[in-house]
């Protein structure tokens, strides 16, 4: 994401928190109307497809993800498919996307979700990390893209985005202090109050076509995030 497009960095600094905080998901929605892109895993609210998209996001930009997300679901177009694949087959689908691990992780956590939760991706996200490769973000990303959680979905880029908008004097660079365990930027809640607002107006179709939103690091092409 370029410095130039980043949405985020003119927030009046004289406002109270609350007021920031609206004034930020403003800016964002304006930013994202005109930024936003196209791309299929925007287009459902559908779990497993969601959560496939996360994974194959890992550490990898958009462009290369995009050649590979509807022919890997095209193969296996339900969780219980690609929990009934081999492990040689599910790699062999993921040839070309590197980090196969995710690929391993992927298919356990398919066979998780069939043989521990019936079928269906939790929506809690404290239930979502204890599945296999799923970490905080991911968690966080799954729970609101599909379930419209009001759970934060906090990777580097985001995080890079409140550190401009809210604690512009920590640097690019600063270290971020932690609190209970995750980073306090991770926990600026009100921002992320209803993340699916910035999909703007929504058709009504059924819930496994209906169109989601990622948050900023999808528009910007960058890698993302590990499960850590």
């Amino acid at each position: 994401m370029s410095r130039k497009s980043t949405p985020g960095s003119t927030i009046h600094r004289d406002l109270g928190p609350t007021a920031r905080a609206a004034a930020f998901r403003r800016g964002l929605l304006r930013w994202f109307r005109r930024h936003g892109r196209d791309l299929p895993w925007r287009r459902t609210r559908d779990p497993y497809r969601i959560v496939v998209s996360e994974f194959m996001l890992q550490q990898t930009q958009v462009s290369r993800v995009e050649g590979y997300f509807d022919r890997f679901l095209e193969q296996y177009p339900t969780v219980h498919a690609l929990a009934a694949a081999s492990p040689l087959a599910v790699r062999e689908s993921w040839e070309g996307l590197g980090y196969y691990r995710r690929a391993a992780n992927l298919h356990r956590l398919a066979q998780a979700v069939v043989g521990e939760h019936g079928g269906v991706v939790p929506s809690d996200p404290m239930v979502l990390r204890g599945l296999p490769g799923v970490g905080r973000y991911t968690a966080g990303a799954v729970a609101s893209f599909a379930y419209e959680r009001r759970t934060p979905a906090v990777d580097t880029n985001v995080a890079r985005v409140l550190r401009r908008a809210f604690h512009p004097r920590l640097g690019s660079k600063a270290r971020q202090p932690r609190s209970r365990g995750r980073s306090r930027i991770a926990s600026t809640t009100p921002i992320m109050e209803n993340p699916l607002k910035i999909s703007g107006s929504r058709p009504s179709v059924s819930s496994a076509a209906r169109p989601s939103i990622k948050n900023m690091k999808r528009s910007g092409g960058s890698p993302g995030a590990n499960t850590s």
